[in-house]
């Protein structure tokens, strides 16, 4: 029963833990953390239509964790920067990706965690509200504050000073 209703939501599982777990710990071992521990309580998820849902909620629960245990660690992370490298194979865009990835770990947990679901994942506001037990407005200003942040996190202060308005900052937007 477990594996019919995981074999859907797999790769969108895989692709959010992915964004998620990025310089913090291995995607791969989120997503197996993650089934697992669903395993463990999947008799008590009554709607199984939501399971994915579910899964997202236990992957945050899991990065809030090794956050906490990973704060007093650097934030470079060599095989994250070349496992981003060999997927786009293009190393500017991986050092831009890297940066990008190492900034939204500097968001706050419910600001990240919104603008990851509405711009990687694709849902729309009103799913991400109903995810997070929130209001529509909130789920809008979460995301609003996390690109703000984000561009704040990303611009260079020497642009700044010289009143250069930087090229490109992503903003994580949907194409």
């Amino acid at each position: 029963m477990f594996l019919q209703c995981y074999q859907p939501v797999h790769d969108k599982l895989a692709r959010y833990c992915g964004s998620l777990a990025y310089g913090i710990m291995d995607t791969e071992d989120l997503v197996q953390e993650t089934v697992l521990a669903t395993l463990k309580h999947f008799d008590s998820i009554r709607e199984k239509h939501k399971l994915l849902h579910f899964m997202m909620c236990v992957a945050g629960n899991i990065m809030k964790s090794q956050a906490r245990r990973k704060k007093f660690r650097g934030d470079y992370n060599e095989k994250a920067f070349r496992k981003l490298e060999s997927r786009t194979g293009d190393p500017e865009k991986a050092m831009e990706l890297h940066q990008l990835y190492l900034a939204m770990n500097k968001l706050p947990a419910k600001e990240k965690e919104a603008l990851l679901l509405f711009a990687v994942m694709g849902f729309s506001m009103k799913e991400i509200s109903e995810m997070q037990d929130s209001g529509l407005s909130a789920t809008k200003t979460r995301i609003s504050r996390a690109r703000q942040k984000l561009r704040e996190l990303l611009s260079d202060p020497e642009e700044e000073k010289n009143n250069i308005v930087p090229n490109s900052i992503p903003v994580l937007s949907r194409p």
